[in-house]
């Protein structure tokens, strides 16, 4: 009870930090210089955009006339009336999603559990930790609010604090098997940034065996929080339930997958509604469609940024620009079937390394991308212990990040550097989020084969002392 205490305290402490910290910068005028930072705010994230989108519809104009607005009408409307009070709106999103970060934490703690002691009657400290074991959710959500990336996003007004959001309340509804809550959760992601529709695999996958439902993977078996709960080590592993209660598990989970796919075409139709409402007089769906999935995927706006994108399609000639972005955009796509095929029994783990992959081969990344997958990483601190180049990797987000502006200054400003000063930076930041989907991929397989070592030991220890 007296450890419980401290940690509720811990926590809400840490927490009143995290606020204070934010509300300090606000007051003392960060928030002007961070807005208008490349690696804080994209020309899909910008909330100087929004606000300018917000005005030209005020005047009657297309808030996408000009090219300067590429977000949804959406946060037009929910965003942009706030005026100045709108820094305490990403205030509430980043808090709220360290909330449901802890709950993810929780589900999963649970999982390890009821995984573990159900199936071969051992404990999840015997599996994972010896003595008190801290609540990962707990971790997690500190690490997120901590982390500079974070603050850094807030107090700039990025709508990236909105997408974190929207897509941990998609995780976490898929993890109660609330369909409608998560289809709604995932519509709104995909609406407002394209790239959490690779999400689809973690939030609604299911289970079967890979060897008789290979099939599955790539068209029906659309990933598993909703259909099997949270991550769970793989079902050979442990010993199976019978014929019979694994058939009732089936027909469950078909009905979970047939209802997650009937709310997502309502609530699409519905956003869609209001989006042609919205711009009923400025183009309607046909113009926000181009200005925003559109504009992602053609790349139009070459504006200096942490990707790739930017300096390679300056450089590219126009005759090879339509394949080259097949090919970039190709890269996202094609690592979900391998990834899934891998992970499809762990959704939260696919999420964040899904999450991490989007954040190497977007074609606007802002470092609220890597804020999210990072903050869902830290749910996973028993699984990575063993994390090869933790060290180099905490170094080397930190040279990034404090070397992107200087070399930014150095290039735009002060004219003593030239491009690729700046995309060294990037290329760096893209090696380093790299290393890192490699190393937590690595880690969780070997974790896996551990596990699987250690529960065949248990289980023929307890066979030769019966």
């Amino acid at each position: 009870m007296v450890l419980q205490g401290r940690r509720s305290l811990a926590l809400w402490g840490g927490m009143t930090l995290a606020a204070i910290a934010r509300l300090l910068l606000l007051m003392s005028g960060a928030s002007a210089r961070l807005s208008r930072s490349v690696e804080i705010a994209t020309p899909v994230t910008s909330l100087v955009r929004l606000e300018e989108g917000f005005w030209l519809k005020k005047l009657g104009l297309s808030p996408y006339a000009g090219s300067v607005y590429h977000g949804s009408p959406l946060l037009l409307e929910i965003i942009g009336p706030l005026g100045a009070n709108s820094p305490i709106l990403f205030l509430l999103s980043d808090f709220a999603t360290a909330l449901l970060i802890i709950l993810i934490g929780k589900r999963l703690s649970a999982a390890r559990d009821h995984y573990t002691h159900w199936n071969i009657g051992i404990t999840h400290s015997m599996l994972f930790l010896t003595g008190e074991t801290l609540d990962i959710g707990e971790i997690a959500a500190l690490l997120y609010l901590f982390n500079p990336f974070t603050v850094f996003v807030c107090v700039g007004g990025s709508t990236s604090s909105f997408e974190s959001f929207v897509v941990c309340l998609a995780l976490y509804a898929s993890l109660e098997g609330n369909a409608p809550l998560a289809a709604f959760a995932w519509v709104m992601a995909s609406h407002f940034a394209m790239y959490p529709l690779v999400l689809l695999i973690p939030v609604t996958s299911r289970t079967f065996d890979l060897a008789t439902h290979i099939l599955c993977v790539f068209f029906l078996k659309i990933a598993s929080a909703l259909c099997c709960g949270p991550d769970k080590p793989r079902s050979k592993i442990f010993r199976l339930k019978s014929s019979e209660s694994l058939k009732s598990s089936t027909n469950v989970q078909w009905q979970k997958l047939w209802s997650f796919i009937l709310w997502s075409a309502v609530w699409s139709s519905c956003v869609l509604g209001l989006c042609n409402r919205i711009l009923r007089h400025d183009g309607g769906l046909g113009e926000m469609l181009r200005e925003t999935y559109g504009f992602i995927l053609t790349v139009k706006d070459l504006t200096p940024n942490i990707g790739v994108y930017w300096y390679f399609f300056t450089e590219v000639f126009d005759f090879y620009r339509s394949f080259f972005l097949m090919v970039f955009h190709g890269n996202i796509f094609c690592m979900i079937a391998p990834l899934s095929i891998c992970f499809y029994h762990r959704p939260i783990f696919l999420s964040f390394i899904l999450m991490a992959v989007v954040s190497t081969l977007k074609s606007y990344p802002s470092v609220g991308d890597a804020a999210l997958y990072l903050g869902l990483m830290g749910l996973f601190t028993h699984e990575l212990s063993d994390f090869k180049y933790a060290f180099l990797l905490l170094n080397s987000y930190i040279c990034v990040a404090a070397l992107g502006p200087v070399m930014f200054n150095l290039w735009i400003w002060r004219g003593t550097g030239n491009a690729n000063f700046y995309f060294a930076t990037a290329l760096a930041y893209a090696f380093v989020q790299t290393i890192l989907i490699v190393e937590s991929v690595n880690s969780m397989l070997r974790f896996e084969r551990g596990l699987k070592l250690t529960i065949k030991t248990t289980l023929s220890s307890s066979k030769k002392d019966n």
